[in-house]
């Protein structure tokens, strides 16, 4: 193995083109740079079974990798500005870009705000939902973008990594070889069921060239939106993935931060932004694959807790839990979108059950963003009923390849709950409807005051309703007036 130490000169340049309270940190593979205006991240002259960064010539083209996979997710430049070449001026001096040899070369940044991290900020208390909407936007615009691999290699991919994890938690000190092999007789218990699908997922184009490197210390908040930055660059193989696969590691993580409300949103706002969710019921699978590889690169790294920390999770992830279907119904301006949204993580495996929203549904059929409001149009009798339709063979598709469901939607119609209560039938699969009282004054008021929500409602809507005729409701009622905590508490309450 080649020396993994930097050229001091080349660094003691850079600390110098950095200027006045310029920090230094020292990576495995990098030596970073921060001053006030610039970031030069400086690869070491390393060499490894994964990567070689060898000779100036190859870490210039790293560098120019680098900047250029992560300007998928930062075309603007707020972290990524560009590469600049270290060259030999004089007898003995150095230069950005000049006409002497090369020496090295530095991926050159801007600085922001650590602060802004969203490891840190998910240590301060729940993120908020804005966030977690925009980040699965701009996921889902990087898969969109990602190069679709030339192979059809779904299983094969994954077989690699678990090969690569049982030795590793032998090799970690995490696990004794029989706890190794036990642990990864579930995984291959898992990974044969879900072999099939992943082969099917490639032959589709999701094995794409994705980040590969999803975690939450890799994504920023700057200038109040996620910026995704950091991908991995000098392994080809290790980032082209299935997309699901990588989405999974930020899903993992927010879990291992005690984030479950936001991995369940991120992993819901994910799949209304792709389509993708057919191929939800490996996620569980890959939701532990992603864990047991930090759990046993936490192990190596000499943090042992950690280590057993992410073992956890993969073993919570692996268990298998059937599937079931919950529709919250009650008027609009009721709160079922508020409680759908905070039940689903607690519905299956990880990261919890797939939510269908007749709001997004109808947005979706209307090819419009969910905050777009529609007209009176997309309201019309027969276009409910295809909203409603199309939830309901959805959610049966969801169903029977073991996904949990919450169905959010008004249900307004007895023959409307009763359809959707038919689905869980169908699907041999265990039913609840929750429908949520609310009197007609509060109703209107909270319709009145929203902002940024999917629904169209509005107060005309709620007096309109007041007329309908609601038929027989056997569902579980709740009292919607109560603080959202109790409301909650009743509606697990009435599950179990």
């Amino acid at each position: 193995m080649a020396t993994a130490q930097a050229d001091e000169q080349v660094v003691g340049f850079l600390l110098a083109m950095a200027g006045e309270g310029v920090r230094r940190i020292a990576t495995h593979a990098s030596e970073v740079i921060i001053g006030r205006r610039d970031v030069f991240k400086l690869k070491k002259p390393l060499t490894t079974s994964y990567l070689d960064f060898s000779s100036p010539e190859r870490r210039l083209a790293f560098c120019e990798r680098e900047v250029a996979i992560n300007r998928r997710s930062d075309p603007q430049g707020r972290i990524y500005r560009g590469v600049r070449r270290i060259t030999r001026t004089g007898s003995d001096g150095l230069a950005f870009d000049g006409e002497g040899p090369l020496v090295d070369a530095v991926v050159w940044m801007q600085p922001f705000d650590q602060a802004g991290l969203l490891d840190r900020l998910a240590q301060e208390g729940p993120l908020a939902g804005a966030l977690v909407d925009d980040l699965a936007a701009a996921i889902a615009r990087l898969h969109a973008a990602a190069e679709i691999a030339p192979d059809a290699a779904g299983a094969a991919r994954m077989g690699r990594v678990l090969a690569v994890n049982r030795r590793a938690f032998v090799d970690s000190g995490l696990l004794n070889a029989a706890g190794a092999e036990a642990l990864d007789a579930a995984f291959h218990a898992a990974f044969a069921r879900h072999a099939g699908l992943l082969d099917r997922r490639a032959a589709a184009g999701c094995v794409r060239r994705c980040h590969g490197d999803l975690h939450l210390s890799n994504i920023c908040r700057i200038d109040g939106e996620p910026v995704i930055f950091d991908a991995l660059e000098f392994d080809e193989d290790l980032a082209t993935t299935d997309i699901l696969y990588d989405v999974a590691f930020a899903l993992m993580d927010l879990r291992h931060r005690g984030q479950a409300v936001a991995a369940n949103r991120l992993m819901n706002r994910w799949c209304d932004a792709t389509g993708d969710e057919a191929g939800l019921a490996a996620l569980p699978f890959l939701v532990a694959v992603r864990a047991a590889v930090r759990a046993h690169v936490a192990a190596s790294a000499g943090d042992m807790a950690k280590g057993e920390a992410y073992l956890a999770l993969a073993r919570s992830a692996l268990a298998p839990v059937p599937a079931r279907l919950v529709a919250v119904g009650g008027l609009s301006g009721s709160g079922k979108s508020s409680l759908a949204g905070a039940l689903a993580p607690r519905l299956g495996g990880l990261p919890g059950a797939r939510i269908l929203s007749s709001d997004r549904i109808r947005k979706q059929m209307f090819g419009v963003g969910a905050l777009e409001r529609l007209g009176p149009e997309a309201y019309r009798p027969e276009v409910s009923s295809a909203v409603y339709g199309a939830m309901r063979q959805r959610a049966a598709a969801l169903l029977a390849s073991g996904v949990p469901v919450v169905a959010d939607a008004v249900h307004a119609r007895a023959e409307e709950r009763e359809a959707i209560a038919a689905v869980a039938v169908a699907a041999g699969v265990p039913f609840h409807g929750i429908w949520l009282d609310l009197p007609a004054d509060r109703l209107a008021a909270r319709v009145a005051s929203r902002q940024g929500d999917p629904s169209d409602a509005t107060v005309e809507t709620v007096a309109a309703q007041q007329a309908y005729d609601l038929g027989a409701i056997t569902w579980e009622r709740l009292d919607a007036s109560r603080p959202s905590a109790r409301i909650l508490a009743a509606a697990i309450s009435s599950l179990d």
